[in-house]
């Protein structure tokens, strides 16, 4: 059940602002009330803006309408109400609903749609034709709600009123919308819907509608396409229940922060926060170490002891710099831990210096190729001892770090950083090995560089020996 306590204001990130334009929002949620719910204040918030029409012409201002929203938000009790309001507005309208499969399509039409309507108050207003294949739902005034696969051509030379295009991450091309617009072309009030949570390096079709949508929604556009978008600000931490509440608006309505942090528990993080933080992720598949895996080996309370080497990597853009430490810690497990991690580069070589005189390190490892090479000079030139890495040390250190996880013989602080590092991460090859690649991964990687480094240096560098006083004794001999 969902909380009791007041909702907490969960606005769009980015959103098409509403104007003075009359709406039809209104009807969509007077539909939803005879379906059996109520909407909730984003669904009538999108509602309300989708669904402005031209007071002279009658007609919707709003051609194409994206919308990307966490999961569990409710897009398909908006999408059942849309479409209801849609066949019993007008006479005759042909509304297309389509999943990645012709399956997906099918389970969502007889277990979401036509099930609610069946128990609701419009339910003497249609009949339902189930026949394999061309599964529809006809209404009394002759409007028809059929479904199709985003792969099909059916769609090809059918007039059609309403087409919403469900899980658009699934599609890595615009041939659906390519079939759609153009039945839509002598339809008086035609409207295209692109629905779908964050995509991966696969989903480019929405990437493109993302895109624009925030670039028009950033100019203030009000005609043609409305954009809606409920996700998480990038630098706001995925373990944070704050940061659950600032981007998931069904949360206090039809959810709790319970089931969420369940399933932040279980759930790869990369794949949580593309599902309930509504971030876009190369996928759980492209990181070279398991998430689950990697939170296993957290230990809160360890230390990597005294005996240490320090490491600094950079983003590629400069934007953020990160040091990190390595040593061996309790049941001879190696420790990694993120030391700092700021925005900027100019504060790097003060704070070397400053955990060089502390704690006099093995050394300070930098990738000798990486965009935080620029600091060795200076680090040089204060007295610490750099030890730089070539591609080959980079590999060895990369391949290192991914047996200690695995094999269980490295723990960490479960730093948020670090673990978003791990999640977002991609690699790329180096001869027969691979490495971390900065350029290619999906956040900002340098705490991970960093720790990688840091155990490199840790488990290759040779703590310096000092040499013995010779015996005054012994020396007379």
């Amino acid at each position: 059940m969902p909380s009791t306590s007041s909702p907490r204001a969960c606005l769009p990130r980015w959103s098409t602002a509403r104007t003075d334009r009359p709406t039809w929002g209104g009807e969509v949620a007077a539909i939803a009330e005879m379906i059996g719910f109520e909407l909730m204040p984003w669904q009538r918030h999108v509602a309300d803006v989708a669904l402005e029409y031209d007071p002279s012409t009658q007609r919707l201002v709003y051609r194409e309408c994206v919308l990307t929203i966490p999961r569990q938000a409710g897009k398909t009790t908006l999408q059942l109400a849309l479409m209801a309001w849609r066949a019993t507005k007008w006479p005759d309208q042909r509304i297309v609903y389509t999943a990645q499969t012709r399956n997906d399509a099918y389970l969502q039409f007889t277990d979401s749609h036509v099930a609610a309507l069946e128990r609701s108050e419009l339910g003497a207003l249609f009949t339902v034709r189930r026949s394999n294949g061309s599964e529809a739902i006809r209404w009394a005034n002759g409007s028809l709600h059929t479904i199709a696969a985003t792969h099909e051509t059916s769609s090809h030379g059918r007039q059609t009123d309403l087409g919403i295009l469900d899980e658009a991450f699934h599609l890595v091309d615009a041939r659906m919308e390519q079939a759609l617009k153009p039945s839509m072309v002598t339809r008086d009030q035609p409207q295209l819907w692109i629905v779908s949570t964050a995509g991966t390096a696969d989903s480019t079709y929405l990437r493109q509608k993302v895109d624009r949508g925030r670039e028009a929604v950033a100019k203030g556009v009000t005609d043609g396409v409305c954009f809606f978008e409920w996700s998480a600000e990038d630098e706001l931490d995925p373990a944070d229940p704050v940061t659950w509440q600032s981007c998931h608006p069904a949360l206090g309505h039809t959810i709790d922060l319970d089931v969420i942090r369940s399933d932040f528990t279980s759930m790869e993080l990369a794949e949580f926060e593309r599902a309930y933080l509504n971030r876009w992720t190369h996928g759980i598949t492209s990181a070279p170490i398991p998430v689950s895996t990697w939170e296993r080996r957290t230990d809160k309370e360890t230390s990597p002891g005294d005996d240490v080497c320090f490491a600094v990597d950079f983003a590629p853009d400069r934007e953020h710099a990160s040091v990190a430490v390595a040593g061996l810690g309790p049941g001879d497990k190696h420790v990694v831990e993120l030391v700092d991690r700021r925005a900027g580069t100019d504060w790097v070589v003060g704070r070397i210096i400053q955990l060089w005189d502390k704690w006099k390190p093995r050394a300070v490892v930098v990738d000798q190729v990486g965009p935080a090479s620029t600091v060795i000079p200076e680090l040089e030139a204060a007295g610490v001892n750099v030890v730089t890495t070539s591609s080959r040390d980079m590999a060895q250190a990369c391949g290192r770090l991914f047996d200690a996880v695995l094999n269980d013989k490295v723990r960490h602080l479960g730093q948020p950083e670090l673990t978003a590092a791990v999640a977002g991460a991609a690699k790329r090859k180096l001869g027969d090995a691979w490495a971390f690649s900065r350029s290619s991964s999906a956040v900002d990687i340098s705490p991970l560089v960093a720790a990688t480094l840091a155990l490199w240096g840790v488990t290759t560098i040779e703590p310096e020996v000092e040499a013995e006083t010779p015996d005054p004794l012994l020396a007379v001999w």
